[in-house]
């Protein structure tokens, strides 16, 4: 994928990022079309909206289908904006392509399977369009199905092709609702750097509070653009109302981020440190859960009138642990310190579950 183009849009300026917005859904033709007027007085060149919907469980608002295409149509009619949606399917393709939408985008369902993909990829081939195309994660942190994905699209002829970030589904609770797992998107940036990549903070962080700092986050590491969700009564969406911002909230949001200037002698040791950042946080949450688990151990034991400290457990945790690191080339004492840390730390959450229940 070496002769990949830049998504230049007429109107939009060259190697400035480029924004993407607009409400999760679209719901009726005033809610559209207010939100596009809206976006469109603040600057936003590009309006976004879900037409078709895929939903976790039946009975959800799937989207309006169909209709909601000519929404799109007066969109660009009335505010001279941009149009992109999300398809899944060979007919989503061919219905958006004749309704004349501007930039499609693949979700992160459908990015998954390999048999959905290359179904759109054959309809995109047929139509032979020359359209932006930007394709999601997949919901599970594989960088090769990822990639498996861009390259159907790309041997459709599709040469204006892109990637967002929109982060991982995990299980458990989190900070984020898809976790970001930046170290991935890098990986992509270093094996493609012509492959722009855009950040979807509304679905990363799942809550509007957190839109601006993974916006910032995403500049900092050089991404292209954004794609983020606006709509204009946030409150009131038929869909994922908590990560969605007012036109106006994102107009202020878009103007105190800081767009650094990037200089190639120290492009590759940024990559570098912002990998190091993930995995330290990814550290910080294996502790976190660790540390629940701790608390369970510790009410077991209150139940079971057990001590909270074992030494035979203990022990062997040490020298397995410590085995394990020096296979993985860290020093003995090194292992030795973290791992008596740990312990103690784990000793405390005990002692602390404990004494709570003796009150």
């Amino acid at each position: 994928m070496k002769d990949l183009q830049p998504i230049q849009l007429e109107g939009i300026k060259e190697n400035e990022p480029i924004v993407i917005a607009g409400p999760c859904s679209a719901e009726t033709e005033e809610q559209v079309l207010d939100t596009a007027a809206q976006l469109a007085s603040y600057g936003i060149k590009i309006f976004r909206a879900g037409i078709w919907k895929p939903r976790t469980k039946p009975g959800g608002f799937e989207g309006v289908g169909a209709p909601g295409l000519e929404w799109l149509k007066k969109v660009k009619q009335q505010t001279g904006m941009y149009t992109a949606t999300e398809v899944a399917t060979r007919e989503h393709v061919r219905q958006a392509l004749d309704a004349g939408v501007d930039i499609l985008w693949i979700g992160a369902r459908t990015s998954a399977n390999p048999f959905a993909m290359q179904e759109i990829a054959d309809t995109l081939a047929e139509a032979a369009v020359d359209i932006p195309v930007l394709v999601k994660n997949p919901v599970n942190p594989d960088l090769e199905l990822w990639i498996g994905a861009l390259q159907r699209i790309y041997n459709a002829g599709i040469r204006r092709l892109g990637a967002i970030h929109r982060g991982f589904s995990t299980y458990g609770k989190h900070l984020y609702r898809n976790v970001p797992q930046w170290h991935i998107p890098i990986e992509l940036r270093l094996r493609y750097p012509n492959m722009p990549i855009f950040c979807d903070p509304s679905h990363i962080g799942g809550k509007r509070e957190l839109v601006a700092p993974l916006s910032q986050q995403a500049y900092d590491m050089g991404f292209n653009g954004l794609i983020i969700e606006s709509h204009n009564c946030p409150d009131c969406a038929w869909s994922d109302a908590s990560q969605q911002v007012t036109p106006e909230i994102l107009n202020f949001i878009l103007h105190t981020l800081v767009i650094r200037d990037s200089h190639q002698s120290t492009e590759n040791l940024t990559l570098l440190r912002q990998q190091i950042d993930q995995v330290d946080n990814e550290i910080l949450e294996a502790l976190s859960k660790r540390m629940r688990i701790s608390r369970e151990i510790g009410q077991y034991k209150k139940e079971h009138r057990m001590p909270v400290l074992q030494a035979n457990r203990y022990n062997d945790v040490i020298r397995t642990r410590v085995k394990l690191g020096e296979e993985m080339a860290m020093s003995t004492e090194f292992l030795k310190s973290i791992l008596l840390a740990i312990h103690e730390e784990s000793v405390r959450q005990q002692i602390e579950v404990l004494n709570d229940r003796a009150r």
